[in-house]
C-alpha cells in the first residue's frame, strides 16, 4: 500500500500514541512480576549477609520483615491483576487483552512503518520512562 507523507505521519503518531498508552498500561500489571523476582533476589542476599549484633539486630529483623510483608503485598495485587483465579493460572482478561493488543499494535507499526520504526519507537518508550525515574523527586 502507497501512503502519503501525511497519511504515513498521522499513522505513526497514532501507532506512537497507541503504543505508548498501551504498553503503559500492560506494564503496570506486568512489572509486579519483575520487581518480583527482584525483590525475592535481594531479599535472599539480605537473608545472607552479615547482620547487627546485639541490641540493633531487633530493628534489623524488623527492616527485613517490613521487606517480607512489601513482598508479600505485592504478590498479591500481582495475582489479583493478572490473574483470575488465586493459583496464578488463568490469566485475567483485562491482561490477556493489554498483552494481546500490544502484540496487535507491534505488528501494525511493522505493516505500516518498518520494523526499524518498531525498534525506535520502543527505544523512545524506555528513554521516556528511564527520564521518568531519574527525574522523579523523593517527597
Amino acid at each position: 500500500m502507497k501512503l502519503s507523507a501525511l497519511h504515513k505521519d498521522l499513522i505513526r503518531r497514532y501507532l506512537l500514541w497507541a503504543y505508548k498508552t498501551t504498553r503503559e498500561s500492560f506494564e503496570r500489571i506486568e512489572r509486579k512480576t519483575t520487581q518480583l523476582m527482584v525483590d525475592e533476589r535481594l531479599l535472599k542476599t539480605v537473608n545472607k549477609l552479615a547482620k547487627p549484633k546485639g541490641a540493633l539486630l531487633k530493628d534489623y529483623q524488623q527492616q527485613v520483615e517490613e521487606f517480607e510483608v512489601y513482598i508479600a503485598h505485592k504478590r498479591r495485587d500481582e495475582i489479583k491483576q493478572k490473574f483470575s483465579d488465586d493459583k496464578g493460572v488463568i490469566l485475567h482478561p483485562q491482561y490477556l487483552y493489554l498483552k494481546n493488543r500490544l502484540t496487535a499494535i507491534e505488528e501494525a507499526i511493522e505493516y505500516f512503518l518498518g520494523s526499524k520504526e518498531l525498534k525506535k519507537m520502543e527505544g523512545l518508550f524506555e528513554q521516556e520512562f528511564v527520564g521518568r525515574i531519574l527525574q522523579a523527586r523523593e517527597h
